[in-house]
């Protein structure tokens, strides 16, 4: 695995020479991009971008963990001039690696809620994501489900799918959850989730709402625009699964993608403008119309319809920040409850 690793590594480093053309400098009307995304919304942004400031986006795309550790061991060497992943907990670790330089903007600050931005402008959350219920309509009624307290609920016993614990979206769950409860409660909580384990974790997100209506469980965890996506592929799931916002008990829990300005940046002032465009109500309404992602300003209009059946929730007020905070103790809590 750590040979597999380093080969992956040398591979990422090859491609950036060839798309940066060395290892720093170029045109400075340019933003390299380290990006975790893969979505055709960020493409969408990239292009408008550059058509509205003429300033180029090479983006370089990666694991998360690739390319934290490719710009960690690149150093002062590092091409790169934005971060992005997804996940505040993976934000955390970015920061944790001395990824990011702390960044002075009237425009981010006013246009990105304080909960869903580091409280020192290290780096700023573009979208949010809800870690939401989704449950088989003729089996589980709606007033059965609660907040998140309800997967550990013995009346589920046996009827709950969710992913494996070292999949961050679960640890950032935990993490808020230790924060709203403390860590005996999040403890128990844990421990009554695996007790109503339908099956043993596996999967992606998407995997766990097909069990759902697979009839192999009855209630699943997962974040909400993987339900959009699979609606807009097939929507005849909403026939027999519908979903269900956990906001009892203090809100629902909500998640982001971010990006921050690279601490050895070649073009600092160029990548703000990036961070700034991303916050713009045009990249917002890309992500939401494009991704099934929430925009994190509130007053942006979108089209997309899936999204907009949902319904409105209360997301937790928590600031993301804390999630990466938790982390470690999060995946302890899953190690003890014997949650693979």
């Amino acid at each position: 695995m750590r040979t597999l690793f380093r080969l992956s590594v040398l591979t990422l480093s090859a491609a950036l020479l060839a798309a940066c053309g060395g290892e720093s400098g170029g045109d400075a009307q340019e933003v390299i991009l380290y990006t975790a995304r893969h979505y055709d919304s960020d493409e969408l942004i990239n292009r408008r971008f550059e058509e509205e400031t003429g300033i180029a986006v090479r983006s370089i795309s990666a694991d998360s963990d690739l390319l934290i550790e490719r710009i960690r061991a690149d150093g002062a060497r590092s091409p790169a001039d934005v971060v992005m992943t997804v996940d505040a907990g993976r934000l955390y670790r970015a920061e944790q690696a001395g990824l990011f330089q702390p960044v002075q903007s009237d425009i981010l600050d006013s246009r990105i809620p304080a909960s869903l931005r580091h409280p020192d402008g290290l780096w700023f959350g573009f979208s949010r994501r809800a870690r939401v219920f989704v449950y088989a309509k003729d089996r589980v009624q709606p007033g059965e489900l609660g907040g998140y307290e309800t997967l550990a609920d013995p009346a589920l016993r046996g009827r709950v799918c969710v992913r494996s614990s070292g999949v961050i979206y679960n640890i950032s769950l935990l993490a808020a959850l230790i924060d709203r409860w403390g860590p005996d409660r999040a403890q128990d909580w844990a421990d009554g989730v695996v007790a109503n384990f339908a099956r043993i974790p596996s999967g992606a997100d998407m995997d766990q709402i097909l069990a759902v209506r697979a009839g192999e469980c009855d209630v699943a965890l997962v974040n909400h625009y993987y339900f959009a996506r699979l609606i807009a592929s097939d929507p005849t799931i909403t026939d027999t699964v519908a979903i269900h916002w956990p906001e009892a008990g203090g809100g629902v829990h909500v998640n982001i993608s971010g990006a921050g300005v690279a601490a050895g940046a070649p073009h600092p002032e160029a990548a703000v403008r990036y961070l700034e465009f991303l916050a713009s109500d045009e990249a917002q309404r890309m992500v939401a119309e494009t991704n099934g992602e929430y925009p994190v300003e509130a007053d942006v209009e979108y089209d997309n319809p899936i999204i907009a059946e949902f319904g409105t929730f209360e997301a937790d007020p928590l600031n993301v920040s804390v999630l990466g905070e938790n982390q470690a103790e999060a995946q302890r809590m899953f190690d003890r409850a014997g949650w693979p």
